[in-house]
């Protein structure tokens, strides 16, 4: 693999030189005053990134998975119900966790390509006359498939059936890159990560609580000791932490939220709905399809791309690393084999696109597909070449 190529995975993403500088900082004493000025900024900069005025942050030492099981811990006992789809590998993995944490999970079975079925939530929600279920999880964008769900739907759903549940939303590859109303869509746990709309390296979970989530934090009785919320709060009021944290990754946060709110996040959204549009016309120039069913769901994020029946997808991504030196992403769980992904978030532009999709044309014409080198990225050129974009100031320098 080759340091030099960007990176076409769906994250970690590429980082951008000043994240990579502001991480490289000398070591300080994370019980001063001075951690203060690089801790509360940054929970401001991701409260303004979630859209939301209010919502209360949490920064942890972990990554999404942490994040994951620090909404539950944080707002739920044993035995607790929870509402949730299985539509692909990170919506199980969050189901898998609930079930070890013995909570009982009432699974909505939702094929891969396919966004959250909202409409069945909502006929499940209105028949929970006695409220037993405390929480609804929703994965905005399901990274193993490329699917972006409707969370307003979601909510509309709980809204509509007048239920007091929870909703919880991984946002892990959507925030910082796709539009993610945390007010808005009235979300009470949001979570996500460090290493992917943010562009930096792995190490930090990103959590949000409303209001109303932390009201749940105070009769929760899950166990947690590393992930309690009450810990951190009391930590963060005195510019500490309960334990020592992660400064630089820290810093880096802070200086990413300045990076994305400098662009403006609508042209932060704008620009990865551009840069996917022509991954799109890529694949369709290809003669292949993409793993997500209907276009009203296609991630902005990621683009799990089908191949021929018969032949591994896997052996494009082995082919792309160890012939060009191109990182792609592997099919997981039930689409293993049967696609490979290309991830276009963070610190990424029209023109680095390009080069993936010629070393993505590259590896199919080497194992035998049938592809013509040059026809997706010149149907990739045509769609950016005629799409102006809205700011030219991207998350890249």
């Amino acid at each position: 693999m080759s340091f030099q190529n960007p990176v076409f995975i769906p994250g970690p993403t590429n980082i951008p030189e000043s994240l990579r500088k502001a991480c490289d900082m000398p070591t300080i004493d994370h019980r001063s005053p001075l951690f203060g000025q690089i801790l509360h900024p940054a929970r401001e900069g991701v409260r303004k990134v979630l859209q939301s005025e209010s919502a209360e942050i949490f920064i942890f030492p972990s990554t999404g998975t942490g994040g994951w099981e620090t909404a539950l811990s944080n707002t739920l006992s044993s035995g607790d119900t929870v509402l949730a789809a299985r539509n692909g590998m990170f919506s199980h993995r969050w189901i898998d966790m609930c079930q070890r944490q013995r909570l009982r999970v009432e699974i909505v079975e939702t094929p891969w390509g396919e966004g959250l079925p909202a409409d069945r939530y909502a006929e499940i929600l209105a028949a929970d006359k006695h409220h037993r279920i405390k929480a609804v999880l929703a994965t905005h964008n399901e990274t193993a498939t490329g699917v972006r769900s409707d969370i307003a739907a979601v909510r509309h759903a709980l809204d509509a059936a007048g239920h007091p549940a929870l909703l919880f939303v991984d946002g892990v590859s959507s925030i910082g890159s796709m539009d993610f109303r945390f007010d808005e869509w009235g979300v009470d746990c949001a979570v996500t990560g460090s290493q992917k709309g943010f562009m930096l390296p792995p190490g930090l979970a990103i959590v949000g609580f409303s209001e109303k989530a932390m009201e749940a934090t105070k009769i929760a009785m899950l166990p947690r000791t590393f992930f309690d919320v009450h810990d951190m709060a009391k930590g963060y009021a005195n510019n500490a932490y309960p334990y020592t944290p992660a400064v630089g990754l820290m810093n880096g946060l802070n200086e990413a939220c300045r990076m994305l709110l400098d662009e403006g996040l609508e042209n932060v959204f704008a620009r990865h709905h551009r840069i996917a549009e022509g991954v799109r016309c890529a694949v369709r120039a290809w003669g292949l399809n993409l793993c997500a069913a209907s276009p009203d769901i296609y991630s902005d994020t990621v683009s799990a791309i089908r191949t021929p029946k018969g032949f591994n997808a896997t052996d494009i991504v082995s082919h792309a690393a160890q012939t060009y030196g191109v990182a792609f992403g592997t099919g997981l769980g039930e689409v293993a084999g049967k696609v490979f992904r290309i991830g276009h978030l963070g610190s990424l532009t029209d023109v680095m696109m390009l080069s993936g999709l010629a070393t993505a044309e590259m590896c199919m014409a080497d194992l035998g597909l049938d592809i013509t080198l040059g026809s997706g990225v010149a149907a990739a050129q045509e769609f950016y070449r005629a799409t102006p974009a809205l700011s030219r100031k991207v998350a890249a320098e």
